[in-house]
């Protein structure tokens, strides 16, 4: 037990990119989850560092989160930290001997790197903070080419670029043990993409979208506005069945006007199941259909284990479902042609947000995550205008700003009980549970916003629904 208890509760140093940064606690909890490992950190935890000290878990664990999170850049075995040089000194000279043996032998290579968080060192400056490990007992041989083992020295300099410090706040030593996804950023970028929309979600949002889901293998994940399925390349990627539906025929067939530049017309083979077989996924294709959100087709069950969305706002794409306000004229009685309803109306952000968490709690499994996007006027908002259910929890609420006066916050709700009848009326007992009409202006609202400004923020368009 002893000798478990060496290698799986060591202490582990996470490296997080300093960008999104309102979304990465929710991601390596739920990266954790997935494991059943609980976020244990130091007193001295501070959600905006680049630096996170994590406990109780073992090496597997840390592997585990790094192979899916796009948050986190790198991740260390923890040797040694301190607020100075010295304090790092002595932290190292306390770690136990026998864990750091197996990395030190003289048959081994390694080298060892310096990263500064907001400073720029020079490459003679950096050899100094190198040399000044010599107490460390190094048997092996430097190769910075291919070593077998690769150390880093990190220091943090807060995160104020107008207000460097002299010396680091913060310094830290450990065995690097891997690195993140960021990479996926790059070659899943729309830019590259087969198949696009104005509005297709930005690749490195989708991911984390999938990860604050807990997507995984064999899952069966559903996006009712699928638009031209940016999310479903995403949950593909971690192993997802993936399906979805929009009421947009042309964007679900592929058809029409492209969204490209310097291209007309969209090709013959621009489509979902097209941008699924780019990134070798396409066998996870179970289908999409043309379909009102507001009007599901789905069998009343529990089919899927997620279900990640971005609805539309009104700005980039309209929000319409299928309907008429003019009175129903029902047909003479011996009508025998199909029925159908040949016109649009307005579908209102409360209505679709009061549908979609309606739905999630009829077809999530117990324990499924529902994932979106919710916009708002910055001005107004208050965490009450957060759609809430009896049937699902909420997780997380996380930020992304768009413009001085509107963003949108990625939502993340867990299904915690099966629904029942009494649900049907929670919004009388509790007015948590009354749709926010609020969210019906928010189209006025941003462009009232727009045409005050004249700078940056004038500019600014959400990319929301894929």
């Amino acid at each position: 037990m002893a000798a478990y208890c060496g290698r799986a509760c060591r202490q582990y140093l996470l490296h997080l990119a300093h960008d999104n940064v309102d979304f990465r606690l929710p991601e390596i909890k739920a990266l954790l989850s997935l494991r059943n490992r609980p976020f244990d950190t130091s007193e001295t935890f501070s959600e905006k560092s680049p630096f996170w000290q994590l406990n109780g878990l073992s090496e597997d664990d840390i592997r585990s989160v790094m192979s899916r999170t796009v948050c986190g850049k790198s991740s260390f075995e923890l040797w040694g930290h301190g607020t100075t040089t010295d304090e790092l000194r002595k932290s190292l000279l306390e770690y136990p001997a026998e864990n750091m043996a197996p990395y030190l032998q003289q048959h081994s290579t390694y080298k060892i790197n310096v990263y500064t968080f907001n400073k720029t060192l020079v490459f003679k400056d950096r050899i100094k903070k190198i040399d000044a490990l010599d107490f460390l007992p190094f048997k092996g041989t430097v190769n910075l080419k291919d070593p077998e083992h690769i150390f880093c020295l990190l220091e943090d300099y807060g995160s104020d670029p107008n207000d460097i410090p002299e010396d680091p706040f913060h310094i830290y030593f450990g065995r690097w043990i891997a690195d993140g996804q960021r990479e996926l950023i790059r070659s899943y970028s729309v830019k590259k993409r087969h198949f696009i929309g104005n509005t297709s979600m930005d690749a490195g949002l989708s991911f984390i979208m999938a990860n604050h889901a807990k997507v995984k293998a064999d899952d069966l994940v559903y996006d009712p506005f699928v638009g031209t399925g940016s999310l479903l390349v995403a949950c593909s990627h971690f192993g997802a069945y993936v399906c979805g539906t929009d009421i947009d025929y042309n964007t679900i067939h592929g058809i029409g006007k492209a969204s490209r530049k310097n291209q007309k017309w969209r090709g013959p083979d621009e489509n979902i199941r097209a941008n699924l077989r780019q990134y070798g996924t396409d066998r996870l294709y179970v289908d999409v259909m043309v379909s009102d959100a507001s009007k599901p087709l789905w069998r009343k069950t529990a089919q899927f284990d997620a279900i990640v969305t971005d609805p539309p706002y009104g700005i980039r794409e309209s929000t319409r479902r299928t309907g008429s306000h003019k009175d129903i004229i029902k047909p003479p009685e011996d009508f025998s042609g199909e029925s159908h309803v040949p016109v649009s109306m307005a579908y209102h952000l409360s209505d679709i947000f009061a549908d979609l968490l309606n739905f999630a709690a009829r077809h999530l499994v117990l324990g499924g995550r529902l994932v979106y996007w919710l916009p708002i006027y910055r001005p107004e908002y208050c965490e009450e205008m957060v759609p809430l259910h009896p049937c699902l929890t909420l997780i997380s609420n996380c930020e992304q700003t768009l413009s001085s006066h509107t963003s949108r916050r990625l939502i993340t709700m867990e299904k915690t009980k099966e629904p029942e009848d009494s649900d049907r009326l929670s919004h009388l007992a509790d007015p948590r549970f009354t749709p926010y009409q609020g969210h019906n202006s928010f189209r006025e609202k941003y462009f009232s916003g727009v045409t005050k400004k004249n700078g940056k923020d004038a500019k600014a368009t959400p990319r929301n629904k894929e």
